[in-house]
């Protein structure tokens, strides 16, 4: 028997990576609940022991030596405790081993389904703690289906399922079950059933990942990303900067004849993304930041108290358009990007101005 559950445990360590030790633990909680079941032990804990070397379970009940025995599950007379301890005396305890095999039918089904449930257990950390291993990278997960009435992606990573709504699947056309899609993790945590997963396709740090992987430079450090700004499925802005004068940030990101930042934006489903040089100097980097728009000159506006910091920036006349971009968005990221109230002036001045 001791053989058999030992080769059971080995089997189950090997084919699904729950340790032995953990097994052990599940086995003797089962069997220190069967047995409190059995004798009606309702604040005395049973002494359960599996040695997972030799496979041998033990259990003991402690009881109180007493002259006349009334509740048999927790005294014993004299006259057995001293079979048991020579040393024994009334007022003292003595342990007393029992046999397992005289646990009946529903006290060993009970013990199989604590033992069922620890096996589960096992599985659902296991995979948790290995899913955790990818927070904050992006993963290939693939369409397992599409609910046609609200458009949310339910996605299966791994053993698990999670699901994208249609606010963050920005969808790629065509897409259907079977295919795979890019994810970035955001978070695991163990579920009652399965660990659950929240992921996202919007956020910034997915185009961040994506950058790094497509980008050689910012995996060697050499250009890093300082900032991103993102409006998802529409247009981000993402500022770069290069820890080598002979690396230019912005020309490595785009790659030759804007190879690099193509496939960037295929996976984004054409996504349009303004990649600017990253400058210490705020005023530099608000004109950097207003890309396409060329600016002529800026500067910083006192702040004022409970404020945000403000960066007037001036543009030709003939790019005010372009410097606000459709709907505010260029000027919009811009902000975002900078961290600056961005005012934009045409170099005419304004209408009634000195």
């Amino acid at each position: 028997m001791s053989n058999d559950l030992l080769n059971a445990l080995s089997a189950l360590n090997k084919d699904k990576g729950i340790s032995i030790d953990y097994m052990a633990e599940k086995i003797a909680r089962a069997v220190s609940v069967t047995c409190k079941n059995m004798y009606n032990l309702e604040d005395d804990e049973p002494l359960v022991n599996f040695d997972i070397n030799t496979g041998e379970l033990t259990v003991k009940i402690v009881k109180s030596v007493v002259e006349s025995v009334e509740i048999s599950a927790l005294q014993i007379d004299l006259s057995e405790a001293k079979n048991i301890d020579p040393e024994a005396e009334i007022g003292g305890t003595v342990e007393v081993s029992l046999d397992t095999k005289q646990f009946g039918r529903i006290a060993a089904q009970t013990a199989r389904n604590i033992i069922r449930q620890g096996i589960h257990d096992g599985e659902r950390e296991l995979i948790t703690k290995r899913l955790q291993g990818y927070e904050g990278e992006i993963v290939s997960s693939q369409v397992a289906r599409i609910n046609p009435r609200t458009g949310a992606i339910v996605l299966r990573i791994g053993e698990c399922e999670t699901s994208l709504p249609r606010s963050e699947n920005n969808l790629v056309p065509g897409i259907k079950e079977g295919d795979y899609l890019k994810v970035y993790i955001i978070r695991v945590g163990a579920g009652e059933r399965s660990p659950w997963i929240s992921v996202s396709r919007s956020c910034p740090e997915f185009l961040k990942k994506l950058f790094e992987t497509e980008i050689p430079e910012i995996l060697d450090g050499v250009v890093s990303i300082k900032s991103i700004a993102r409006e998802a499925c529409s247009r981000s802005k993402i500022a770069v900067d290069s820890s080598d004068s002979a690396v230019d940030p912005v020309g490595a990101c785009i790659g030759s004849h804007g190879s690099r930042i193509k496939e960037i934006a295929k996976e984004l489903g054409d996504e349009r993304i303004d990649i600017v040089r990253y400058y210490e100097d705020l005023e530099q980097f608000a004109e950097s930041a207003i890309s396409p728009a060329k600016a002529v000159s800026s500067a910083l506006l006192p702040k004022k108290e409970g404020e945000q910091l403000s960066c007037c920036v001036t543009v030709p006349d003939n790019q005010i358009s372009l410097a606000i971009g459709s709907k505010g968005q260029n000027v919009r990221l811009a902000s975002k990007l900078t961290g600056l109230k961005i005012d934009l002036r045409p170099e005419s001045g304004y209408y009634g101005e000195e």
